[in-house]
Protein backbone atom coordinates (compact mmCIF):
# COMPACT_ATOMS: atom_id res chain seq x y z
CA UNK A 1 0.00 0.00 0.00
CA UNK A 2 1.74 3.05 -0.85
CA UNK A 3 -1.08 5.23 -2.32
CA UNK A 4 1.15 7.88 -3.96
CA UNK A 5 1.20 9.38 -7.49
CA UNK A 6 5.16 10.18 -8.49
CA UNK A 7 5.77 13.80 -8.21
CA UNK A 8 2.93 15.42 -6.12
CA UNK A 9 5.27 16.26 -3.67
CA UNK A 10 2.84 16.01 -0.57
CA UNK A 11 4.28 15.93 3.21
CA UNK A 12 2.49 13.61 6.08
CA UNK A 13 3.26 15.23 9.47
CA UNK A 14 2.47 12.11 12.06
CA UNK A 15 2.38 13.87 15.18
CA UNK A 16 1.81 12.21 18.70
CA UNK A 17 -0.72 14.08 21.87
CA UNK A 18 1.13 15.62 24.54
CA UNK A 19 1.60 13.79 27.71
CA UNK A 20 -0.87 12.16 29.97
CA UNK A 21 -0.98 11.25 33.71
CA UNK A 22 -0.32 7.50 32.31
CA UNK A 23 2.82 8.47 30.63
CA UNK A 24 4.21 9.59 33.55
CA UNK A 25 3.33 6.75 35.63
CA UNK A 26 4.30 4.81 32.18
CA UNK A 27 0.91 2.99 32.33
CA UNK A 28 0.02 0.92 29.37
CA UNK A 29 -2.69 3.66 27.97
CA UNK A 30 -4.15 1.87 24.76
CA UNK A 31 -7.75 3.08 23.71
CA UNK A 32 -8.45 4.64 27.51
CA UNK A 33 -9.49 7.58 27.21
CA UNK A 34 -6.69 9.22 29.14
CA UNK A 35 -6.65 13.69 29.27
CA UNK A 36 -3.83 15.53 28.90
CA UNK A 37 -1.66 17.10 31.70
CA UNK A 38 -1.03 20.79 32.10
CA UNK A 39 2.04 19.67 30.97
CA UNK A 40 0.80 18.04 28.10
CA UNK A 41 -1.52 20.64 26.87
CA UNK A 42 1.67 23.35 27.17
CA UNK A 43 4.16 20.84 25.19
CA UNK A 44 0.73 20.53 22.44
CA UNK A 45 0.92 24.67 22.33
CA UNK A 46 4.64 24.54 21.86
CA UNK A 47 4.59 22.11 19.12
CA UNK A 48 1.45 23.96 17.33
CA UNK A 49 3.19 27.12 16.67
CA UNK A 50 6.32 25.39 15.11
CA UNK A 51 3.81 22.94 12.51
CA UNK A 52 1.79 25.83 11.48
CA UNK A 53 4.81 27.39 10.42
CA UNK A 54 4.42 24.36 7.99
CA UNK A 55 1.07 25.50 6.34
CA UNK A 56 -0.63 22.13 7.10
CA UNK A 57 -3.86 22.11 4.49
CA UNK A 58 -5.64 19.52 6.24
CA UNK A 59 -5.80 17.91 10.21
CA UNK A 60 -7.46 14.70 10.85
CA UNK A 61 -7.12 13.26 14.60
CA UNK A 62 -7.79 10.39 17.06
CA UNK A 63 -10.98 10.99 18.66
CA UNK A 64 -9.63 10.29 22.01
CA UNK A 65 -9.21 13.25 24.32
CA UNK A 66 -5.69 13.39 24.45
CA UNK A 67 -5.28 13.19 20.68
CA UNK A 68 -7.98 16.05 20.00
CA UNK A 69 -6.89 18.08 22.70
CA UNK A 70 -3.52 17.86 21.06
CA UNK A 71 -5.53 18.37 17.45
CA UNK A 72 -6.98 21.66 18.74
CA UNK A 73 -4.23 23.58 19.56
CA UNK A 74 -2.97 23.62 15.64
CA UNK A 75 -6.55 24.37 14.65
CA UNK A 76 -6.66 27.60 16.83
CA UNK A 77 -3.82 28.47 14.83
CA UNK A 78 -4.56 27.43 11.28
CA UNK A 79 -8.45 27.92 11.44
CA UNK A 80 -8.63 24.64 9.99
CA UNK A 81 -11.37 22.07 10.72
CA UNK A 82 -9.92 19.03 12.91
CA UNK A 83 -11.99 15.56 11.93
CA UNK A 84 -11.78 13.07 14.16
CA UNK A 85 -11.67 9.18 13.62
CA UNK A 86 -11.75 5.85 15.57
CA UNK A 87 -10.02 4.90 13.35
CA UNK A 88 -6.65 6.50 14.77
CA UNK A 89 -7.38 5.55 18.64
CA UNK A 90 -4.12 3.68 20.20
CA UNK A 91 -3.94 0.09 19.66
CA UNK A 92 -6.29 -1.51 22.41
CA UNK A 93 -4.23 -3.77 24.86
CA UNK A 94 -6.94 -6.05 26.92
CA UNK A 95 -5.56 -6.50 29.81
CA UNK A 96 -2.36 -4.51 29.81
CA UNK A 97 -4.79 -1.55 29.67
CA UNK A 98 -3.94 0.27 32.56
CA UNK A 99 -0.55 -1.29 34.08
CA UNK A 100 2.88 -0.14 34.62
CA UNK A 101 5.95 -1.54 32.07
CA UNK A 102 6.88 -3.02 35.20
CA UNK A 103 3.12 -5.25 35.98
CA UNK A 104 3.62 -6.11 32.25
CA UNK A 105 6.60 -7.66 32.26
CA UNK A 106 6.04 -9.61 35.63
CA UNK A 107 2.41 -10.58 34.62
CA UNK A 108 2.87 -11.30 31.34
CA UNK A 109 6.30 -11.99 30.51
CA UNK A 110 6.31 -14.86 27.89
CA UNK A 111 3.92 -12.65 25.69
CA UNK A 112 5.68 -9.29 25.89
CA UNK A 113 9.12 -10.82 24.99
CA UNK A 114 7.21 -12.42 22.24
CA UNK A 115 5.80 -8.85 21.01
CA UNK A 116 9.89 -7.50 20.95
CA UNK A 117 10.88 -10.45 19.11
CA UNK A 118 8.50 -9.05 16.85
CA UNK A 119 6.37 -11.88 16.36
CA UNK A 120 2.41 -11.38 16.18
CA UNK A 121 1.30 -10.96 19.46
CA UNK A 122 -2.17 -9.96 20.68
CA UNK A 123 -1.39 -8.09 24.03
CA UNK A 124 -3.68 -8.74 26.27
CA UNK A 125 -5.82 -10.23 24.27
CA UNK A 126 -5.73 -6.89 21.97
CA UNK A 127 -5.38 -5.85 18.38
CA UNK A 128 -2.81 -7.10 16.63
CA UNK A 129 -0.23 -4.02 14.87
CA UNK A 130 -1.24 -5.18 11.75
CA UNK A 131 -5.11 -4.75 12.67
CA UNK A 132 -4.13 -1.44 14.03
CA UNK A 133 -2.83 -0.70 10.61
CA UNK A 134 -5.18 -1.76 8.95
CA UNK A 135 -8.07 0.90 9.89
CA UNK A 136 -5.00 3.71 10.63
CA UNK A 137 -3.28 3.79 6.79
CA UNK A 138 -6.59 3.75 4.73
CA UNK A 139 -7.81 6.85 6.76
CA UNK A 140 -4.38 8.76 6.65
CA UNK A 141 -3.74 7.50 3.15
CA UNK A 142 -7.37 8.74 2.47
CA UNK A 143 -6.96 12.35 3.50
CA UNK A 144 -3.20 12.22 1.87
CA UNK A 145 -4.76 11.90 -1.82
CA UNK A 146 -7.49 14.73 -1.02
CA UNK A 147 -4.21 17.23 -0.82
CA UNK A 148 -2.81 19.16 -3.49
CA UNK A 149 0.47 19.04 -4.80
CA UNK A 150 3.00 19.98 -2.57
CA UNK A 151 0.29 19.81 0.28
CA UNK A 152 0.43 18.80 4.56
CA UNK A 153 -1.67 16.92 6.05
CA UNK A 154 -0.81 16.60 9.62
CA UNK A 155 -2.28 13.19 11.49
CA UNK A 156 -2.88 13.52 15.77
CA UNK A 157 -2.40 9.82 16.89
CA UNK A 158 -0.82 8.16 19.35
CA UNK A 159 2.44 6.46 19.47
CA UNK A 160 1.75 2.68 18.35
CA UNK A 161 -0.79 3.63 15.65
CA UNK A 162 1.85 6.54 14.19
CA UNK A 163 4.53 3.47 14.20
CA UNK A 164 2.47 0.76 12.77
CA UNK A 165 1.08 3.04 9.98
CA UNK A 166 4.42 4.53 9.21
CA UNK A 167 5.53 1.04 8.42
CA UNK A 168 2.68 0.33 6.81
CA UNK A 169 2.95 3.13 3.99
CA UNK A 170 6.91 2.56 4.02
CA UNK A 171 6.00 -0.96 3.06
CA UNK A 172 8.10 -2.51 5.81
CA UNK A 173 7.49 -6.25 7.00
CA UNK A 174 5.34 -5.77 9.57
CA UNK A 175 8.21 -7.72 12.20
CA UNK A 176 10.63 -4.33 11.27
CA UNK A 177 8.41 -2.06 12.55
CA UNK A 178 10.02 -1.80 15.85
CA UNK A 179 12.69 -0.70 14.71
CA UNK A 180 11.31 3.05 13.99
CA UNK A 181 10.99 3.27 17.51
CA UNK A 182 8.96 5.12 19.94
CA UNK A 183 7.80 9.10 19.66
CA UNK A 184 8.20 11.10 22.55
CA UNK A 185 4.87 13.28 23.45
CA UNK A 186 4.21 16.26 21.49
CA UNK A 187 6.54 15.12 18.73
CA UNK A 188 6.14 14.49 15.44
CA UNK A 189 7.25 11.94 12.14
CA UNK A 190 7.32 13.70 8.43
CA UNK A 191 6.67 10.93 5.32
CA UNK A 192 7.67 12.61 2.15
CA UNK A 193 6.33 11.67 -1.19
CA UNK A 194 9.33 10.49 -3.57
CA UNK A 195 9.49 8.70 -6.79
CA UNK A 196 9.06 5.29 -5.21
CA UNK A 197 6.52 5.91 -2.58
CA UNK A 198 6.36 7.30 0.68
CA UNK A 199 9.64 7.45 2.39
CA UNK A 200 10.30 9.03 6.06
CA UNK A 201 12.41 11.92 6.23
CA UNK A 202 12.19 13.21 9.90
CA UNK A 203 11.53 10.58 12.75
CA UNK A 204 10.62 11.70 16.71
CA UNK A 205 11.39 15.01 15.66
CA UNK A 206 10.73 18.40 17.79
CA UNK A 207 11.55 20.94 15.67
CA UNK A 208 10.59 21.60 11.58
CA UNK A 209 12.04 19.65 8.87
CA UNK A 210 15.44 20.88 7.40
CA UNK A 211 15.67 20.10 3.32
CA UNK A 212 18.72 16.99 3.03
CA UNK A 213 21.45 18.91 1.29
CA UNK A 214 23.56 16.18 -0.19
CA UNK A 215 23.48 13.33 -3.10
CA UNK A 216 20.56 11.27 -1.19
CA UNK A 217 17.61 13.69 -2.40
Amino acid sequence: MNGHRSGRGRRIVLWRHGQTAWNLEQRFQGNTDIELTDEGLAQARRAARLLAALQPDAIIASDLRRAAATAAELAALTRLEVTHYEALRETYAGAWQGLTHTEIVERYGEQYAAWKRGEPVRRGGGELETEVADRSAPVVLAAADKLADGGVLVVVSHGGTIRTTIGRLLGLESTSWESLGGLSNCCWSVLGEGARGWRLQEHNAGTLPEPVLGDDT
